[in-house]
């Protein structure tokens, strides 16, 4: 479980004062931004002892550009656990790569040119749009409701749009478990739906499954792959697990798709000490064990910032409770403008993410705002949340004066 956490205090007649627009955060502001992992449940000893064990037993190999023993043996342990999510994928269908992100870069590069077309689910993964972006597509967001991507708008607007003659997507790209930053988790039977789909217009699905092992409710749902293989590209990584600074991440892909992406990598492994180090941790560390360790803690995360969030913002907010995942995304009523919350939220010491940066040019973004609950203890929570639900009383303050 988390380190024990100290009983939170802050002062409750905290006054929030406007200041001007260039003004930087404070030097102690909370971080509830990005989705960091806790700091203190990384496992810093345990990677320090596979470190100086790859370079015993590997000795130079472990600092070549092809590496050792590790190379294959992260592969062998990914391709047996990825079983969990019903992925039965071969050597040849797996990809090492630089966190989940290149695995995104890499899936644009080989599928898009310039005037494709992906669709998203409506909020989406910013660093995702932005890389479609960057391979000349064009980007559109699709509906989600509480059970993410509306699949049956998709299957409707893929009907007319062929009827219609126009361009179908070349791409699909999802993020079922835990969806960032709606924490949204995609039915069954909407996956089974969605792969079909894919099979019958002749499109790829793009599964980015980052937060897939961090679920604190229900059971383990089966991976889109699963049910069409040879039209999805799943993505993982270790970054949410054992850390970010890892940088490494998995691609299974269908062969073609797979062999593409690797030219593009040159045939060279990401870090191959790195590959040693963690091929060396898997050999024995208890994984799962790390599992439940995060598991326990992010749940208890969770749950408290949920609690603060409805005694401080009230029926202000609507949001709902994640399965899993690193966040909590809040709706703000009609009318207000997160954008200007996060900014006075910033100036008086909280970091969160505006949701407008979560959608495509084809949505005008609601009132919505990201929080992170991993990264922050309980009393930094409180502390955050509690600046935020002040910056927001200070907006409605503000707009009632302009009345």
């Amino acid at each position: 479980m988390c380190v024990k956490e100290k009983e939170y205090e802050y002062n409750r007649d905290i006054v929030v004062r406007p200041v001007g627009r260039g003004a930087a955060a404070a030097k102690d502001s909370v971080n509830l931004s990005f989705g960091f992992p806790a700091t203190e449940l990384l496992p810093v000893e345990a990677l320090n002892r596979a470190a100086a064990g790859a370079l015993n037993a590997e000795g130079a190999d472990a600092l070549h550009y092809t590496g050792g023993q590790g190379v294959a043996q992260v592969q062998e342990w990914k391709l047996n656990r990825l079983r969990k999510f019903g992925i039965e994928a071969e050597a040849e269908n797996y990809l090492a790569v630089y966190g989940a992100g290149q695995g995104i870069e890499l899936a644009a590069r080989v599928l898009l040119n310039p005037g494709d077309t992906v669709w998203t689910e409506a909020p989406s993964f910013f660093n995702a749009l932005d890389a479609f972006r960057h391979a000349g597509a064009e980007t559109v967001g699709l509906r989600a409701d509480a059970y993410g991507l509306d699949v049956d708008q998709a299957e409707q607007l893929l009907r007319s749009t062929e009827a219609a003659g126009g361009v179908l997507p070349k791409l699909i790209y999802v993020i079922p478990n835990f969806q960032n930053p709606s924490g949204t988790t995609l039915p069954a039977d909407r996956r089974q739906r969605l792969a079909a789909l894919a099979r019958a217009y002749n499109l790829f699905i793009l599964e980015d499954d980052a937060y897939g092992e961090l679920r604190y409710e229900g059971h383990d749902l089966p991976s889109v792959y699963s049910y069409a293989p040879e039209r999805v590209i799943y993505l993982t990584t270790f970054s949410k697990t054992l850390g970010p600074g890892l940088r490494l991440g998995t691609v299974i892909a269908p062969l073609n798709v797979a062999e593409r992406m690797r030219v593009l990598t040159l045939n060279s492994p990401p870090t191959p000490f790195t590959l040693e180090i963690v091929g060396r941790l898997l050999q024995t560390y208890d994984y799962d064990g790390q599992i439940s360790r995060l598991s326990a803690c992010y749940r208890a995360r969770r749950d408290f910032m949920a609690e603060r969030v409805e005694a401080e913002l009230g029926d202000a907010v609507t949001f709902q409770v994640p399965e899993g995942g690193f966040f909590l995304w809040l709706s703000f009523k009609e009318g207000v403008s997160a954008t200007e919350i996060a900014r006075l939220a910033r100036e008086h010491g909280v970091l969160v993410v505006p949701g407008e940066q979560f959608f495509t040019g084809n949505h005008a973004p609601a009132p919505f705002l990201r929080l992170c609950f991993s990264y922050s203890n309980e009393q930094e929570i409180a502390r955050g949340v509690h600046a935020l639900a002040a910056a927001y009383k200070l907006l409605i303050q503000a707009q009632r004066r302009s009345l």
